[in-house]
Protein backbone atom coordinates (compact mmCIF):
# COMPACT_ATOMS: atom_id res chain seq x y z
CA UNK A 1 0.00 0.00 0.00
CA UNK A 2 3.42 2.68 0.81
CA UNK A 3 4.17 2.31 -3.14
CA UNK A 4 0.40 3.78 -3.57
CA UNK A 5 0.05 8.26 -4.22
CA UNK A 6 -0.49 9.60 -0.74
CA UNK A 7 -3.88 11.38 -1.94
CA UNK A 8 -5.15 7.57 -2.75
CA UNK A 9 -4.21 6.61 0.79
CA UNK A 10 -5.83 9.25 2.06
CA UNK A 11 -8.91 8.73 0.51
CA UNK A 12 -9.02 4.99 1.40
CA UNK A 13 -8.78 6.26 4.82
CA UNK A 14 -11.47 8.72 4.91
CA UNK A 15 -13.88 5.87 3.87
CA UNK A 16 -12.74 3.72 6.46
CA UNK A 17 -16.06 4.58 8.93
CA UNK A 18 -15.24 2.02 11.87
CA UNK A 19 -12.86 3.39 14.43
CA UNK A 20 -11.38 0.16 15.26
CA UNK A 21 -10.93 0.01 11.70
CA UNK A 22 -8.73 2.88 11.31
CA UNK A 23 -7.20 2.06 14.62
CA UNK A 24 -5.36 -0.97 13.36
CA UNK A 25 -5.09 0.07 9.71
CA UNK A 26 -2.80 2.65 11.08
CA UNK A 27 -0.37 0.34 12.55
CA UNK A 28 0.31 -1.03 9.92
CA UNK A 29 2.99 1.74 8.82
CA UNK A 30 4.37 4.85 9.88
CA UNK A 31 3.07 6.82 6.25
CA UNK A 32 -0.26 5.28 6.95
CA UNK A 33 -0.29 5.80 10.50
CA UNK A 34 0.71 9.67 9.49
CA UNK A 35 -2.20 9.83 7.61
CA UNK A 36 -4.77 8.05 9.60
CA UNK A 37 -3.79 11.12 11.91
CA UNK A 38 -4.40 13.41 9.26
CA UNK A 39 -7.50 12.25 8.61
CA UNK A 40 -8.56 11.87 12.08
CA UNK A 41 -11.55 14.78 12.66
CA UNK A 42 -13.21 13.10 15.50
CA UNK A 43 -12.57 11.33 18.55
CA UNK A 44 -14.81 10.83 21.69
CA UNK A 45 -12.73 9.86 25.37
CA UNK A 46 -13.84 9.03 28.73
CA UNK A 47 -12.48 8.28 31.90
CA UNK A 48 -10.21 5.76 30.46
CA UNK A 49 -7.85 9.46 29.05
CA UNK A 50 -5.55 9.41 32.44
CA UNK A 51 -3.65 11.25 33.27
CA UNK A 52 -6.68 13.10 31.73
CA UNK A 53 -4.93 16.52 30.86
CA UNK A 54 -1.48 15.02 29.61
CA UNK A 55 -3.03 12.37 27.60
CA UNK A 56 -5.35 14.73 25.74
CA UNK A 57 -2.41 16.35 24.79
CA UNK A 58 -0.70 13.73 23.41
CA UNK A 59 -4.01 12.89 20.95
CA UNK A 60 -4.47 16.73 20.32
CA UNK A 61 -0.56 16.51 18.66
CA UNK A 62 -1.05 13.08 17.69
CA UNK A 63 -4.52 14.35 15.61
CA UNK A 64 -4.05 18.25 14.19
CA UNK A 65 -7.17 18.00 12.36
CA UNK A 66 -9.37 17.29 14.99
CA UNK A 67 -12.27 19.56 14.40
CA UNK A 68 -15.14 17.20 16.82
CA UNK A 69 -13.99 16.73 20.57
CA UNK A 70 -16.72 14.68 22.84
CA UNK A 71 -15.48 14.18 26.79
CA UNK A 72 -17.83 11.76 28.40
CA UNK A 73 -17.16 10.59 32.05
CA UNK A 74 -20.54 9.11 32.84
CA UNK A 75 -20.43 6.22 34.99
CA UNK A 76 -16.88 6.69 36.35
CA UNK A 77 -16.07 5.98 39.85
CA UNK A 78 -12.96 7.63 41.83
CA UNK A 79 -10.97 4.41 41.14
CA UNK A 80 -10.80 5.49 37.22
CA UNK A 81 -8.70 8.30 38.21
CA UNK A 82 -8.10 12.33 37.96
CA UNK A 83 -10.65 13.57 35.15
CA UNK A 84 -10.18 16.57 32.78
CA UNK A 85 -10.42 20.18 34.62
CA UNK A 86 -9.88 23.68 33.61
CA UNK A 87 -6.31 23.42 32.14
CA UNK A 88 -7.39 20.67 29.53
CA UNK A 89 -9.96 23.33 28.28
CA UNK A 90 -6.87 25.51 27.43
CA UNK A 91 -5.07 23.12 25.49
CA UNK A 92 -7.60 23.17 23.08
CA UNK A 93 -6.97 26.53 22.00
CA UNK A 94 -3.09 25.62 21.22
CA UNK A 95 -3.75 22.24 20.07
CA UNK A 96 -6.77 21.83 18.06
CA UNK A 97 -7.01 24.87 15.99
CA UNK A 98 -9.77 23.66 14.27
CA UNK A 99 -12.36 22.80 16.99
CA UNK A 100 -15.54 23.57 15.89
CA UNK A 101 -17.78 20.91 17.98
CA UNK A 102 -17.33 20.65 21.69
CA UNK A 103 -19.16 18.12 24.07
CA UNK A 104 -18.73 17.81 27.66
CA UNK A 105 -20.89 15.08 29.44
CA UNK A 106 -20.23 15.15 33.81
CA UNK A 107 -16.96 17.00 33.67
CA UNK A 108 -17.71 17.78 37.33
CA UNK A 109 -13.67 19.55 37.41
CA UNK A 110 -14.74 21.95 35.02
CA UNK A 111 -16.03 25.34 36.12
CA UNK A 112 -16.73 28.53 34.82
CA UNK A 113 -12.71 29.33 34.60
CA UNK A 114 -12.39 26.15 32.06
CA UNK A 115 -15.37 27.71 29.97
CA UNK A 116 -14.04 30.71 29.41
CA UNK A 117 -10.59 29.35 27.83
CA UNK A 118 -13.32 28.31 24.82
CA UNK A 119 -13.04 31.74 24.27
CA UNK A 120 -9.91 31.23 22.52
CA UNK A 121 -11.29 28.68 20.15
CA UNK A 122 -12.49 31.14 17.48
CA UNK A 123 -13.91 28.51 15.46
CA UNK A 124 -16.57 26.93 17.71
CA UNK A 125 -19.61 26.33 16.21
CA UNK A 126 -21.84 23.63 18.78
CA UNK A 127 -21.04 23.39 22.75
CA UNK A 128 -22.84 20.69 24.39
CA UNK A 129 -22.81 20.67 28.00
CA UNK A 130 -24.16 17.69 30.00
CA UNK A 131 -24.48 17.29 33.70
CA UNK A 132 -21.80 19.78 34.11
CA UNK A 133 -22.24 21.06 37.95
CA UNK A 134 -19.61 23.59 37.97
CA UNK A 135 -20.88 25.65 35.46
CA UNK A 136 -23.28 29.16 36.10
CA UNK A 137 -24.43 31.57 33.94
CA UNK A 138 -21.15 33.43 34.59
CA UNK A 139 -19.66 30.91 32.55
CA UNK A 140 -21.88 30.93 29.90
CA UNK A 141 -21.50 34.52 29.44
CA UNK A 142 -18.00 34.21 29.03
CA UNK A 143 -18.97 32.12 26.03
CA UNK A 144 -21.40 34.24 24.59
CA UNK A 145 -18.82 37.25 24.86
CA UNK A 146 -15.80 35.06 23.24
CA UNK A 147 -16.93 32.47 20.66
CA UNK A 148 -18.92 34.62 18.04
CA UNK A 149 -19.01 31.69 15.62
CA UNK A 150 -20.90 29.40 18.39
CA UNK A 151 -24.17 28.78 16.40
CA UNK A 152 -25.60 25.43 18.35
CA UNK A 153 -25.30 25.64 22.22
CA UNK A 154 -26.89 22.59 24.42
CA UNK A 155 -27.57 22.69 27.95
CA UNK A 156 -28.93 19.51 29.73
CA UNK A 157 -29.09 19.14 33.81
CA UNK A 158 -26.86 22.41 34.36
CA UNK A 159 -28.88 23.06 37.99
CA UNK A 160 -25.89 25.93 38.69
CA UNK A 161 -27.49 28.07 35.46
CA UNK A 162 -29.88 30.74 36.72
CA UNK A 163 -29.61 33.78 35.92
CA UNK A 164 -30.04 35.13 32.63
CA UNK A 165 -27.31 37.44 31.12
CA UNK A 166 -26.19 34.86 28.98
CA UNK A 167 -29.33 34.38 27.06
CA UNK A 168 -29.80 38.32 26.73
CA UNK A 169 -26.36 38.38 25.13
CA UNK A 170 -26.81 35.42 22.64
CA UNK A 171 -30.56 37.05 21.81
CA UNK A 172 -28.64 40.63 21.33
CA UNK A 173 -25.36 39.33 19.25
CA UNK A 174 -27.79 36.28 16.98
CA UNK A 175 -25.59 33.49 16.29
CA UNK A 176 -27.66 30.80 17.63
CA UNK A 177 -28.92 28.84 14.92
CA UNK A 178 -29.79 25.99 17.34
CA UNK A 179 -30.38 25.93 21.36
CA UNK A 180 -31.34 23.16 23.55
CA UNK A 181 -32.03 23.56 27.12
CA UNK A 182 -33.37 20.50 28.99
CA UNK A 183 -34.08 19.73 32.60
CA UNK A 184 -31.85 22.78 34.20
CA UNK A 185 -34.01 23.67 37.03
CA UNK A 186 -32.71 27.26 37.18
CA UNK A 187 -34.24 28.17 33.94
CA UNK A 188 -38.09 28.84 33.08
CA UNK A 189 -39.86 29.04 29.87
CA UNK A 190 -40.45 32.99 30.62
CA UNK A 191 -36.27 33.05 30.59
CA UNK A 192 -36.61 32.89 26.60
CA UNK A 193 -38.90 36.11 26.55
CA UNK A 194 -35.57 37.86 27.32
CA UNK A 195 -33.90 36.18 23.94
CA UNK A 196 -35.70 38.95 22.01
CA UNK A 197 -34.09 38.98 18.37
CA UNK A 198 -32.40 35.84 19.18
CA UNK A 199 -35.58 34.16 17.84
CA UNK A 200 -35.22 35.63 14.56
CA UNK A 201 -32.24 33.42 13.58
CA UNK A 202 -33.57 30.19 15.66
CA UNK A 203 -33.75 27.22 13.74
CA UNK A 204 -34.16 24.28 16.27
CA UNK A 205 -35.36 24.94 19.71
CA UNK A 206 -35.61 22.57 22.38
CA UNK A 207 -37.04 22.87 26.25
CA UNK A 208 -37.86 20.34 28.79
CA UNK A 209 -38.80 21.33 32.10
CA UNK A 210 -37.26 20.02 35.37
CA UNK A 211 -39.48 18.51 37.74
CA UNK A 212 -42.58 16.04 38.41
CA UNK A 213 -45.03 14.37 35.97
CA UNK A 214 -47.75 16.78 36.84
CA UNK A 215 -48.72 20.34 36.68
CA UNK A 216 -47.99 22.11 39.93
CA UNK A 217 -50.64 23.54 41.88
CA UNK A 218 -49.20 27.01 41.27
CA UNK A 219 -49.96 26.85 37.56
CA UNK A 220 -52.96 25.28 37.84
CA UNK A 221 -53.93 29.56 39.00
CA UNK A 222 -55.26 30.84 35.23
CA UNK A 223 -52.68 33.21 33.47
CA UNK A 224 -49.65 32.92 36.01
CA UNK A 225 -46.72 34.17 34.55
CA UNK A 226 -44.50 36.62 36.87
CA UNK A 227 -43.45 38.23 33.67
CA UNK A 228 -46.17 39.25 32.19
CA UNK A 229 -47.63 42.73 32.24
CA UNK A 230 -51.19 42.93 30.52
CA UNK A 231 -50.03 46.96 29.16
CA UNK A 232 -46.62 45.38 27.83
CA UNK A 233 -47.54 42.59 25.58
CA UNK A 234 -45.19 44.17 23.26
CA UNK A 235 -42.44 41.85 24.56
CA UNK A 236 -44.33 38.84 23.19
CA UNK A 237 -44.32 40.23 20.22
CA UNK A 238 -41.02 37.96 19.21
CA UNK A 239 -40.15 36.91 15.32
CA UNK A 240 -39.29 33.48 14.93
CA UNK A 241 -40.03 32.39 11.50
CA UNK A 242 -36.90 30.67 10.62
CA UNK A 243 -37.93 28.36 13.29
CA UNK A 244 -38.02 24.92 11.48
CA UNK A 245 -37.62 22.30 14.60
CA UNK A 246 -39.55 23.07 18.64
CA UNK A 247 -39.65 20.25 20.88
CA UNK A 248 -41.70 21.37 24.53
CA UNK A 249 -41.31 19.16 27.27
CA UNK A 250 -43.40 19.06 30.22
CA UNK A 251 -43.94 22.97 29.95
CA UNK A 252 -47.06 24.72 31.91
CA UNK A 253 -48.18 27.39 30.02
CA UNK A 254 -51.69 29.38 29.88
CA UNK A 255 -53.21 32.14 27.66
CA UNK A 256 -50.55 34.81 26.53
CA UNK A 257 -47.95 33.10 28.76
CA UNK A 258 -44.50 32.06 28.14
CA UNK A 259 -43.48 29.94 25.31
CA UNK A 260 -47.07 29.88 23.57
CA UNK A 261 -46.57 32.66 21.38
CA UNK A 262 -44.05 30.46 19.24
CA UNK A 263 -47.15 28.38 18.22
CA UNK A 264 -48.56 30.68 16.06
CA UNK A 265 -45.19 32.45 14.46
CA UNK A 266 -43.34 29.87 13.31
CA UNK A 267 -43.49 29.48 9.73
CA UNK A 268 -40.89 27.64 9.00
CA UNK A 269 -41.74 24.89 11.00
CA UNK A 270 -40.99 21.81 9.50
CA UNK A 271 -41.33 19.49 12.64
CA UNK A 272 -43.01 19.97 16.18
CA UNK A 273 -42.69 17.51 19.62
CA UNK A 274 -44.76 18.36 22.32
CA UNK A 275 -44.75 16.01 25.10
CA UNK A 276 -47.25 17.00 27.99
CA UNK A 277 -47.42 20.57 27.60
CA UNK A 278 -50.34 21.56 30.00
CA UNK A 279 -52.47 24.85 29.07
CA UNK A 280 -52.76 24.30 25.10
CA UNK A 281 -55.93 23.55 23.62
CA UNK A 282 -57.24 23.69 19.87
CA UNK A 283 -56.97 27.39 19.56
CA UNK A 284 -52.83 26.75 19.91
CA UNK A 285 -52.83 24.05 17.39
CA UNK A 286 -55.42 25.54 14.69
CA UNK A 287 -53.44 28.76 15.18
CA UNK A 288 -49.93 26.57 14.23
CA UNK A 289 -52.05 24.96 11.80
CA UNK A 290 -52.82 28.07 9.83
CA UNK A 291 -48.58 29.64 9.96
CA UNK A 292 -47.04 26.31 9.08
CA UNK A 293 -47.69 24.95 5.94
CA UNK A 294 -44.56 23.19 5.48
CA UNK A 295 -45.34 20.97 8.73
CA UNK A 296 -43.97 17.67 8.04
CA UNK A 297 -43.64 15.81 11.31
CA UNK A 298 -45.61 16.22 14.38
CA UNK A 299 -45.73 13.90 17.97
CA UNK A 300 -48.02 14.59 20.49
CA UNK A 301 -47.70 13.12 23.62
CA UNK A 302 -50.43 14.02 25.78
CA UNK A 303 -52.44 13.14 29.40
CA UNK A 304 -55.90 14.16 30.12
CA UNK A 305 -56.47 16.92 32.72
CA UNK A 306 -58.84 18.47 34.23
CA UNK A 307 -60.26 21.38 32.04
CA UNK A 308 -62.79 24.37 32.87
CA UNK A 309 -66.01 22.63 32.50
CA UNK A 310 -64.90 20.02 34.28
CA UNK A 311 -64.03 17.67 31.81
CA UNK A 312 -61.39 15.00 32.81
CA UNK A 313 -59.62 14.83 29.02
CA UNK A 314 -56.98 15.46 26.73
CA UNK A 315 -56.29 19.13 25.50
CA UNK A 316 -57.18 18.88 21.86
CA UNK A 317 -59.93 17.06 20.37
CA UNK A 318 -61.09 16.66 16.09
CA UNK A 319 -60.75 20.15 15.72
CA UNK A 320 -56.91 20.02 15.72
CA UNK A 321 -56.99 16.99 13.30
CA UNK A 322 -59.31 18.66 10.80
CA UNK A 323 -56.82 22.31 11.48
CA UNK A 324 -53.61 19.69 10.44
CA UNK A 325 -55.81 18.19 7.95
CA UNK A 326 -57.01 21.63 5.89
CA UNK A 327 -53.51 23.36 6.34
CA UNK A 328 -50.59 21.04 6.12
CA UNK A 329 -50.78 19.12 3.11
CA UNK A 330 -46.69 18.17 3.40
CA UNK A 331 -47.51 16.21 6.67
CA UNK A 332 -46.00 13.10 6.63
CA UNK A 333 -45.15 11.72 10.08
CA UNK A 334 -47.73 11.60 12.57
CA UNK A 335 -46.46 10.09 16.61
CA UNK A 336 -49.73 10.42 19.17
CA UNK A 337 -49.06 8.92 22.66
CA UNK A 338 -51.37 8.73 25.31
CA UNK A 339 -51.02 8.33 29.09
CA UNK A 340 -52.58 8.27 32.22
CA UNK A 341 -55.81 6.93 30.17
CA UNK A 342 -58.22 4.30 30.57
CA UNK A 343 -59.46 2.25 28.10
CA UNK A 344 -62.55 1.62 30.63
CA UNK A 345 -63.34 5.55 29.85
CA UNK A 346 -63.10 6.43 26.33
CA UNK A 347 -63.80 10.36 26.72
CA UNK A 348 -60.47 10.91 28.25
CA UNK A 349 -59.05 11.17 24.81
CA UNK A 350 -60.24 14.01 23.31
CA UNK A 351 -59.65 12.60 19.63
CA UNK A 352 -61.72 10.08 17.69
CA UNK A 353 -60.82 7.18 14.96
CA UNK A 354 -63.34 9.35 13.00
CA UNK A 355 -61.00 12.43 13.45
CA UNK A 356 -57.47 10.50 12.99
CA UNK A 357 -58.72 9.04 9.22
CA UNK A 358 -59.65 12.33 8.40
CA UNK A 359 -55.93 13.09 9.06
CA UNK A 360 -54.22 9.89 7.37
CA UNK A 361 -56.83 10.04 4.38
CA UNK A 362 -56.48 14.18 3.64
CA UNK A 363 -52.34 14.44 4.18
CA UNK A 364 -49.30 11.99 2.21
CA UNK A 365 -48.59 10.18 5.96
CA UNK A 366 -45.88 8.05 5.70
CA UNK A 367 -44.95 6.96 8.82
CA UNK A 368 -48.00 6.72 11.91
CA UNK A 369 -47.00 5.92 15.61
CA UNK A 370 -50.26 5.60 17.43
CA UNK A 371 -49.47 4.54 21.84
CA UNK A 372 -51.99 4.34 24.06
CA UNK A 373 -54.75 5.21 21.67
CA UNK A 374 -57.57 3.07 23.17
CA UNK A 375 -60.21 4.69 20.73
CA UNK A 376 -58.68 2.59 17.57
CA UNK A 377 -59.51 -0.83 16.65
CA UNK A 378 -60.34 -2.79 13.61
CA UNK A 379 -62.21 -0.58 11.73
CA UNK A 380 -59.75 2.21 12.27
CA UNK A 381 -56.91 -0.52 10.48
CA UNK A 382 -59.78 -1.02 7.65
CA UNK A 383 -59.66 2.70 7.24
CA UNK A 384 -55.69 2.74 7.11
CA UNK A 385 -56.56 -0.14 4.21
CA UNK A 386 -56.96 2.99 2.10
CA UNK A 387 -53.90 5.03 2.94
CA UNK A 388 -52.09 5.68 -0.30
CA UNK A 389 -48.74 6.31 1.34
CA UNK A 390 -48.63 4.81 4.50
CA UNK A 391 -45.08 3.14 4.98
CA UNK A 392 -44.19 2.56 8.69
CA UNK A 393 -47.50 1.87 11.37
CA UNK A 394 -46.23 1.56 15.38
CA UNK A 395 -49.40 0.48 17.43
CA UNK A 396 -48.11 0.50 21.05
CA UNK A 397 -50.65 -0.56 23.61
CA UNK A 398 -53.99 -0.43 21.82
CA UNK A 399 -56.30 -3.19 23.39
CA UNK A 400 -59.23 -2.53 20.67
CA UNK A 401 -56.74 -4.07 17.90
CA UNK A 402 -57.35 -7.82 16.80
CA UNK A 403 -56.69 -10.37 14.83
CA UNK A 404 -59.78 -8.78 12.24
CA UNK A 405 -57.52 -5.91 11.86
CA UNK A 406 -54.76 -7.70 11.43
CA UNK A 407 -55.92 -9.10 7.85
CA UNK A 408 -56.46 -5.38 6.74
CA UNK A 409 -52.67 -4.83 6.86
CA UNK A 410 -52.38 -7.05 3.36
CA UNK A 411 -54.64 -4.74 2.15
CA UNK A 412 -52.14 -1.70 2.99
CA UNK A 413 -50.95 -0.43 -0.82
CA UNK A 414 -47.09 0.83 0.42
CA UNK A 415 -46.72 -0.79 4.18
CA UNK A 416 -43.46 -2.41 4.86
CA UNK A 417 -43.02 -2.03 8.12
CA UNK A 418 -45.33 -2.87 11.00
CA UNK A 419 -44.51 -2.65 14.96
CA UNK A 420 -46.95 -4.37 17.54
CA UNK A 421 -46.54 -3.73 21.15
CA UNK A 422 -48.44 -4.78 23.99
CA UNK A 423 -51.38 -5.49 21.63
CA UNK A 424 -52.27 -8.18 23.94
CA UNK A 425 -55.64 -9.02 21.39
CA UNK A 426 -53.14 -10.05 18.58
CA UNK A 427 -52.62 -13.67 18.62
CA UNK A 428 -50.82 -16.42 16.41
CA UNK A 429 -53.93 -16.12 13.86
CA UNK A 430 -53.19 -12.58 13.12
CA UNK A 431 -49.48 -12.71 12.32
CA UNK A 432 -50.05 -15.69 10.04
CA UNK A 433 -52.21 -13.37 7.98
CA UNK A 434 -48.35 -11.43 7.34
CA UNK A 435 -46.82 -14.45 7.00
CA UNK A 436 -48.73 -15.46 4.03
CA UNK A 437 -48.40 -11.57 2.70
CA UNK A 438 -44.87 -11.69 2.28
CA UNK A 439 -45.18 -7.70 1.76
CA UNK A 440 -43.24 -6.79 5.16
CA UNK A 441 -39.51 -5.36 5.31
CA UNK A 442 -39.47 -5.57 8.68
CA UNK A 443 -42.06 -6.68 11.71
CA UNK A 444 -41.47 -6.02 15.30
CA UNK A 445 -43.12 -7.34 17.95
CA UNK A 446 -42.69 -6.77 21.67
CA UNK A 447 -44.30 -8.16 24.89
CA UNK A 448 -47.19 -9.40 22.53
CA UNK A 449 -48.04 -12.83 24.81
CA UNK A 450 -50.79 -14.05 21.90
CA UNK A 451 -47.76 -14.22 19.75
CA UNK A 452 -45.22 -17.01 19.34
CA UNK A 453 -41.81 -16.72 18.08
CA UNK A 454 -42.40 -19.60 15.31
CA UNK A 455 -45.49 -18.04 14.16
CA UNK A 456 -43.53 -14.38 13.37
CA UNK A 457 -40.81 -16.31 11.53
CA UNK A 458 -41.18 -15.61 8.18
CA UNK A 459 -43.53 -12.36 8.13
CA UNK A 460 -41.01 -10.05 7.08
CA UNK A 461 -37.52 -9.95 5.94
CA UNK A 462 -35.93 -8.72 9.52
CA UNK A 463 -37.71 -9.68 12.11
CA UNK A 464 -37.75 -8.86 15.98
CA UNK A 465 -39.70 -10.66 18.56
CA UNK A 466 -39.09 -9.80 22.36
CA UNK A 467 -41.44 -10.66 25.70
CA UNK A 468 -40.31 -8.30 27.56
CA UNK A 469 -41.82 -5.55 28.10
CA UNK A 470 -41.10 -1.92 26.06
CA UNK A 471 -39.42 0.79 28.59
CA UNK A 472 -42.03 3.23 27.42
CA UNK A 473 -45.18 1.11 27.85
CA UNK A 474 -43.28 -0.18 31.61
CA UNK A 475 -42.93 3.95 32.16
CA UNK A 476 -47.04 4.53 31.35
CA UNK A 477 -47.98 1.69 33.66
CA UNK A 478 -45.77 3.11 36.51
CA UNK A 479 -47.66 6.42 36.23
CA UNK A 480 -50.67 4.59 36.24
Amino acid sequence: MEDLPEALLAEIVKRITSTSDRNSLSLVSKLIYRIEADQRGAIRVGYGLCPATEALSSLCSRFPNLWKVEIDYSGRIPGHGNQLDNRGLLLFSSCCPSLADLTLSSCSYINDSGLGYLAHCKKLMTLRLHSAPGITSSGLLSVAVGCKSLSALHLIECNRVGSIEWLEYFGWGGSLEELVVKRCKGIRQYDFLKFGSGWMKLQKFEFEMKGGFWPSSRAMVEGYDPSYDTHTMARHDLCCEKLKDLRLVQVETWPETGLRFVLGKCKSLEKICLEYVHGLNDNDMIALSRSCNNLKSISLWLRPCFHYNHAYTTSFTDDSLKALALNCPMLQIVEFTFTCCSPDYPIEIGFTQKGLLVLIQSCPIRVLLLNGAHFFDDQGMKGLSSAQFLETLELADCEAVTDAGMRFITHMPRLSNLTLRCCHHVTDIGVAELVQAHKLESLIIEYCPRVSLQTVQGAARLVHYSTEVPDAVALKRMIL
